[in-house]
């Protein structure tokens, strides 16, 4: 098939190499480039894996604009693909493609329809997730279902690890999907109306945590779910740290917010329901270290005052 393919996060990467293996894959279209810390371009996973493998990449600002869409139609592509882009395809795009668009979405539709799924479902506490293969319609992630790949969520799952296994499954979904749709023999159903939930992109604000109005495990799948993004904010001994790493425990109740208890170099923050055990965190301007080094700087500082 003559493809193609729009992507623009790490989770696409899998897809794009799987399409480029079985198939003609005639454009890279991703997002422009945007400045991340320290003024440094931010990566792009899919535009580094398209010039690796020798693919042509276009940085179009909107993909909807009507030179864009014409660009496209006139490469003559059997189909569009598109994984982790982050822009939504217009009509104008999609009705002259001879096998549609086909979307590598990282939930099982329709729950978790949206922008950040893996991590709306460790935040939820869900069992499982996994990917949806389904060809793409004018509204957000509402299209027909091609096929379904479950993939169960540990008690440990962390956005990062839960998705890379996420596009590794989807790639070797797609492969045997656009097989489907090259033979006929592809058949996409539509998505239940029930069960539908949305995963909105998330902001700063989602990675606060304030310890007298959050439990143990809530506190624990925020840690898990966002990151690398926004990140989990905490005061410990009167300071905004990033927790990195923790896990629940069971303690006597204390006060929210306290440090209730060390093991070795973790600290125990009392919370609504039990203890946050801290494992890991980044104070401000500062390289990641134990919470129980960082209690011990800042009382050796005051004590020198």
């Amino acid at each position: 098939m003559r493809l193609v393919f729009c992507g623009t996060a790490l989770f696409a990467v899998p897809s794009l190499r799987v399409c480029a293996a079985h198939h003609e894959v005639l454009a890279v279209v991703t997002r422009v480039d945007r400045v991340g810390n320290r003024g440094k371009p931010a990566p792009r996973p899919v535009a580094d894996a398209a010039r690796e493998l020798g693919l042509p990449v276009l940085m179009p600002a909107k993909i909807g604009a009507p030179d864009v869409v014409r660009g496209l139609v006139d490469l003559i592509p059997d189909s569009v693909v598109v994984a982790a882009y982050g822009q939504i395809l217009p009509i104008s795009l999609l009705d002259p493609l001879p096998f549609g668009a086909v979307n590598v979405h990282a939930s099982l539709l329709p729950r978790w329809r949206g922008a950040s799924p893996v991590a709306h479902a460790i935040l939820a506490g869900d069992a499982e997730t996994g990917v949806s293969i389904m060809r793409m319609e004018a509204g957000l992630d509402t299209g027909p279902v091609y096929a379904r790949v479950r993939v169960p969520i540990g008690d440990d799952a962390t956005t990062p690890a839960l998705t890379a296994t996420l596009a590794e499954r989807g790639a070797s979904e797609l492969v045997s999907v656009l097989e489907g749709l090259e033979h006929g023999s592809a058949v996409a159903t539509p998505q239940p109306e029930e069960g539908v939930t949305y995963a909105p992109r998330l902001s700063r604000e989602d990675g606060r945590v304030d310890w007298a109005s959050r439990g143990a495990v809530d506190i624990d799948r925020m840690v898990r779910a966002l990151q690398p993004w926004p990140g989990v904010v905490a005061s410990i001994d009167g300071v905004d740290v990033q927790i990195q790493s923790g896990a629940p425990v069971t303690i006597d109740p204390g006060a929210p917010g306290s440090a209730a208890a060390r093991e070795r170099e973790s600290v125990v923050i009392a919370t609504v329901d039990g203890g946050y055990r801290v494992d890991l965190i980044t104070p401000p301007g500062k390289r990641p270290m134990a919470p129980a080094a960082f209690l011990r700087g800042r009382h050796s500082a005051e004590g020198r005052r």
